[in-house]
């Protein structure tokens, strides 16, 4: 995990709360947009807690993990035993995406009588979301409540010399070695997200491997360019267009109110492409779709966890992302 400017407060704040040093907060709420590095800091505080303290127990879950093994445990006669687990059995729980837990009720009373245990015990939590917990549409009061007395912490895009230090990161882990002038560039360029350094990354070595070329600033420049114009012309109707062309559905289809699987999951992808390629608010692009505020923020939990997944998802989500970014669509 690459600590910067951006950052630095959420790094420090759960560095704190891992390492065990006195503190008011037991709880920790990270806040950032999709693809600044809230899931991998999340990870970064399990690992070290484990290392540190490896008598602690730990869990590490997205929120829909804990409604369906909640789920799970009411079918089968176990709730007791769940509760148990997650009431007298965790010293840490680190919460996932806890935006998905709009509209399910059951779920968060649960959950909300597992944080007071949690919370009255001296337990360490930390939550991530893409919302702030007065944003969340369809939360309870009392867990609301609980998740707002968290330390709030936001993860901003990475400033400028951050950004370097990314790359550079990057490129050496996968083994690449990029001029300083080149780095420098694509850092100055490609400033919105960490996912977008990693397209500009991606892109450079891939076209100098391929041309068998070396990389250079002129190289760089003709993967930044497309990357950067392309994405200013991304918008909704075009994700729509593209989408439905890949998944051969009709724009009449991905905003109609039917739930086949097989609209379902178009659907849910372009909501999830419309948030990370344009600047329309949630409610706008849920209302482009015929669908609402909470609706469109479930589908974008869902894609994000089926990414997580390295599943089929995962290669048809990467495919639209690189014909949006190359401008193919």
């Amino acid at each position: 995990f690459v600590v910067g400017g951006n950052n630095d407060f959420a790094y420090s704040a759960s560095l704190s709360l891992a390492s065990r040093k006195k503190s008011i907060q037991n709880s920790l709420f990270l806040l950032s947009k999709t693809g600044m590095g809230k899931s991998h800091l999340s990870q970064a505080i399990g690992n070290y807690i484990l290392s540190e303290y490896p008598s602690e127990r730990v869990y590490y879950m997205t929120a829909e993990d804990f409604s369906n093994e909640m789920i799970h445990a009411f079918r089968h006669n176990a709730i007791n035993t769940f509760k148990g687990k997650y009431r007298n059995q965790c010293d840490v729980l680190l919460l996932e995406d806890v935006h998905y837990l709009s509209g399910k009720e059951r779920t968060q009373i649960e959950l909300a009588l597992t944080l007071d245990t949690l919370f009255e015990s001296g337990k360490k939590i930390i939550f991530s979301s893409c919302c702030l917990p007065a944003e969340i549409p369809k939360l309870n009061d009392k867990l609301r409540s609980r998740l707002s007395c968290s330390l709030i912490s936001n993860i901003d895009p990475p400033d400028f010399r951050t950004r370097v230090r990314i790359l550079q990161k990057k490129a050496k882990h996968n083994g690449h070695k990029l001029p300083e002038e080149v780095i420098h560039y694509l850092a100055g360029e490609l400033t919105e997200d960490v996912r977008q350094l990693e397209s500009g990354l991606i892109g450079v070595t891939a076209k100098s491997s391929l041309l068998g070329t070396q990389i250079d600033l002129m190289l760089a420049e003709s993967i930044v360019k497309n990357i950067v114009r392309h994405r200013k012309n991304i918008t909704k109707d075009a994700i729509k267009k593209l989408v439905c062309k890949y998944y051969s559905i009709s724009i009449a289809d991905i905003v109609s109110s039917s739930r086949k699987q097989s609209i379902v999951r178009p659907r849910q992808i372009a909501i999830y492409l419309s948030r990370r390629y344009t600047d329309s608010p949630l409610q706008t692009i849920g209302r482009s779709f015929n669908r609402y505020h909470a609706t469109a923020l479930h589908s974008i939990g869902a894609v994000e966890r089926g990414l997580k997944e390295n599943g089929p998802m995962q290669k048809q989500v990467e495919f639209l992302c690189s014909r949006l970014e190359s401008g193919k669509f």
